[in-house]
């Protein structure tokens, strides 16, 4: 072999380890873009987790003062309650008993209201 053979082969060889080195770096570039990526959505995924949790909780807690049948409150259950028994529940007559069951349109209001 020649000596401006051997040469040549050794330029190639170091223009194909450059080339190389090259790719292996933007390899590297890409993947250190990826990795941080990947921990912002992470922490992104974190804070949705949390709001979520914040958001269940709430929901639970106002699962209470939600309202039920008829779309009533508990307490206006309650005092539905009362009314079915027999007495009065509206500011006129509050606690006084019905008389033969009749109809109270002050009692009427004070449970069903505006709906």
């Amino acid at each position: 072999m020649e000596k401006k053979d051997l040469f040549d082969q050794i330029t190639e060889v170091t223009h194909n380890a450059e080339d190389l080195l090259n790719k292996l770096h933007e390899t590297q570039s890409a993947m250190v873009e990826i990795m941080e990526e990947n921990a912002e959505l992470k922490i992104e995924n974190q804070h949705l987790r949390e709001r979520l949790k914040q958001a269940t909780a709430a929901e639970h807690e106002n699962e209470g003062t939600k309202n039920t049948k008829h779309g009533l409150s508990k307490s206006l259950q309650n005092l539905e309650k009362l009314y079915a028994s027999g007495y009065h529940i509206c500011n006129e007559f509050f606690g006084k008993h019905r008389q033969d069951d009749e109809e109270c349109a002050f009692c009427l209001t004070v449970i069903y209201g505006d709906r």
